[in-house]
């Protein structure tokens, strides 16, 4: 069974939800086009956005041996995050509806 790691993604101050929407739906384009490997081990995303420390996020449940890439995709394409846990690990049965959505690959 696969563990997974919460990443958090992290808008930018006063950055609006419809702002970060627009960024991610273009870095998932850019990781389906050019990391299909690398996409396909972003399990879950939570259904909804949320607001941190006065910026918007979004998270995302991510295979274990997955996040170094995803973290310096994200990174690359000018994206925040938090630092995750990688010792706090989950099942896939912890990303489960009504709070996560489940990716289609």
């Amino acid at each position: 069974m696969e563990d997974y790691v919460c990443v958090t993604v992290r808008g930018t101050p006063g950055e609006t939800e419809a702002g970060l929407k627009s960024r991610l739906t273009t870095f998932w384009t850019h990781m389906l086009r050019q990391k299909p490997d690398d996409y396909e081990k972003v399990y879950a995303e939570a259904t909804a956005f949320e607001v941190s420390t006065g910026t918007v996020t979004r998270e995302y449940m991510v295979q274990v041996d997955g996040v170094a890439v995803l973290l310096a995709e994200l990174a690359a394409a000018g994206l925040g995050y938090d630092v995750p846990d990688e010792d706090e690990t989950y099942s896939k049965y912890e990303a489960t509806s009504p709070d996560w959505f489940q990716l289609e690959h």
